[in-house]
């Protein structure tokens, strides 16, 4: 059974309309004025955690406890993250032609989640790996060797790593042992070899997969 490894964010869903969406519906309900807002669109660009909650609490004096902001942040990125239909058909399209999906993900484990039940993403995975569950990262082999074992494959199989992150993604993806394709956007780092193919949308990834079955 073949394997094709996903990223989630930036590749699956789109984070970054998420995370502002859910930044401005959190700072309006709470009445946070626009230092806290502006601070928190900094810090949260990248990752979010737990801990970046507590450091705003302290730093602005926030009447709320920290782990509350965290789980209302949660939340409210769970009702905003989406993925888009063609991605979610191409994804079952995949699953139809016998091709076994995970996904590889950085983050917070309950967020990562939230965003991968919400979106319905959830249902079509075989297997899940969140970098916060071991406190480990991609490109760190060991995420991508929990990711396979976890979709009842082994790396020594092969596969392929779709995203959009070079040096956590790709680099990650070749250092497993993957074939790899990238979603251009993000600069890219001179001494990484190239990814096998590089797409502009994650639904082109697909398709690529899709002609390896035929």
């Amino acid at each position: 059974m073949p394997l094709a490894l996903f990223d989630l964010d930036n590749t699956l869903v789109d984070r970054q309309s998420a995370l502002s969406d859910a930044i401005t519906t959190l700072c309006r309900t709470r009445g946070f004025d626009t230092a806290v807002e502006r601070q928190m669109r900094t810090e949260l660009a990248d990752r979010a955690t737990a801990g970046d909650f507590a450091l705003l609490r302290e730093t602005f004096a926030l009447g709320v406890p920290a782990a509350q902001l965290w789980q209302e942040y949660v939340s409210l990125m769970a009702a905003a993250v989406t993925c888009r239909p063609e991605v979610l058909e191409g994804l079952a399209q995949l699953r139809a032609a016998a091709w076994s999906i995970g996904v590889i993900t950085n983050g917070a484990g309950d967020i990562q989640r939230a965003k991968l039940a919400a979106t319905g993403l959830a249902d079509l995975a075989d297997g899940v790996a969140v970098s916060g569950d071991l406190e480990i990262r991609k490109p760190d082999l060991r995420l991508f060797q929990l990711a396979v074992a976890r979709c009842g494959a082994n790396l020594a199989d092969g596969g392929w790593m779709v995203g959009d992150n070079p040096a956590g993604d790709i680099g990650g993806g070749h250092q497993a042992g993957l074939r790899t394709i990238w979603l251009r956007g993000r600069p890219w780092p001179d001494d990484l070899p190239a990814a096998h193919h590089v797409v502009d949308d994650v639904t082109d990834a697909i398709t690529i997969l899709l002609n390896e079955t035929e």
